[in-house]
C-alpha cells in the first residue's frame, strides 16, 4: 500500500467524525491564486510543512506565522499550509494564523474528499485548496472544482501518475500541478517535469511541485514553460525558510 492510501483511510475516517462545517456565508472573499501565479516569470508557493512521511518531522518548534512573513517578504506569490495533522504536523489553526499575518493568497494542502472540507478551506481563511487526482475519480475531481468556485475558493489539481495526466487535461483546470515525487517510493525526479509538460492544457497556470531546491532547478522549469514552483521542504530543512527563499530567488535574478 503506497502512503497516499494510508492517508485517504485515515482521512475517510476522519469525516466520518467530522461535524459538517455549516456557514451562513455562501460566497467567500478570496483573493486569486490564479492571477498571483500569472505574473511574469517564475512564481513561488512557498510551504510550510511540519513534519511528512518521507522526511520526518523537518522544523521542530518552527514558528508558521514567523515563516510565512519571512516568505512574503522573500518574494513568494502565495503561502502553502500542510493542514493534515496526523501525517503531516499540520491543523487548521495553523492557517487561520497565517492568513491572518499575510496579505499574499493562502493554499490549503491536504486530502480534500468532500464539500465539506471546502467549506471548511473557505471558513478557515484559504483562498484555494489542493485536489490529488490520484484520490478521487474524474467525477468527483470535477465536482469539487466546481463547488469550491461556486463558493469563491479556487482548486489546484496536481498529478503524480502519468496515467491521470488525461483525467487532469480533459478537466481544463484553472491551476495544474505536476509532482514529481513516486507515490510508491517517495523519491523525486525533476526530469519529470519535462515529460509531463506537453500534456498539460495551454490555458492553465502551471506549477511544478517537489524535488525543487536550487535557482538551477527553477530555471529548468521556467525554461520547460511552467508558471510557478511549489517549494516547502527544501526550504524548511534549512531552518531559515524564509532566508532560504530570498538566497534562492536572488540567486535566480
Amino acid at each position: 500500500m503506497n502512503i497516499l492510501k494510508q492517508i485517504l483511510e485515515v482521512k475517510h475516517k476522519e469525516m466520518e467524525r467530522m461535524i459538517p462545517c455549516l456557514s451562513d456565508i455562501d460566497h467567500f472573499e478570496t483573493q486569486s491564486l490564479k492571477d498571483a501565479l500569472s505574473v511574469p516569470g517564475i512564481s513561488i508557493i512557498a510551504e510550510i510543512k511540519m513534519k511528512s512521511p518521507s522526511e520526518g518531522k523537518i522544523l521542530p518548534n518552527a514558528d508558521p506565522v514567523q515563516i510565512a512573513k519571512d516568505y512574503e517578504s522573500a518574494g513568494a506569490a502565495a503561502i502553502s499550509i500542510l493542514t493534515d495533522e496526523q501525517f503531516f504536523g499540520g491543523h487548521v489553526d495553523i492557517l487561520k494564523a497565517v492568513k491572518k499575518a499575510v496579505s499574499i493568497p493562502v493554499l490549503q494542502k491536504d486530502f480534500i474528499i468532500s464539500n465539506h472540507q471546502i467549506v471548511e478551506a473557505g471558513a478557515i481563511g484559504a483562498d484555494a485548496f489542493l485536489l490529488i487526482a490520484e484520490a478521487l475519480n474524474a467525477n468527483k475531481l470535477k465536482s469539487l472544482i466546481e463547488f469550491g468556485n461556486k463558493i469563491g475558493l479556487e482548486s489546484l489539481v496536481e498529478f503524480h501518475g502519468e496515467e491521470h495526466a488525461e483525467i487532469v487535461a480533459q478537466l481544463v483546470p484553472d491551476i495544474v500541478g505536476v509532482n514529481c515525487r513516486n507515490l510508491k517510493t517517495m523519491t523525486t525526479d525533476i526530469s519529470y517535469f519535462e515529460k509531463m509538460i506537453s500534456s498539460l492544457p495551454s490555458d492553465s497556470v502551471k506549477v511544478a511541485e517537489s524535488g525543487i531546491s536550487t535557482s538551477d532547478d527553477l530555471k529548468y522549469i521556467s525554461d520547460l514553460g511552467y508558471d510557478a514552483a511549489l517549494i516547502g521542504t527544501s526550504l524548511m530543512k534549512t531552518g531559515n525558510p524564509g532566508k532560504a527563499l530570498e538566497t534562492l530567488l536572488g540567486r535566480l535574478l
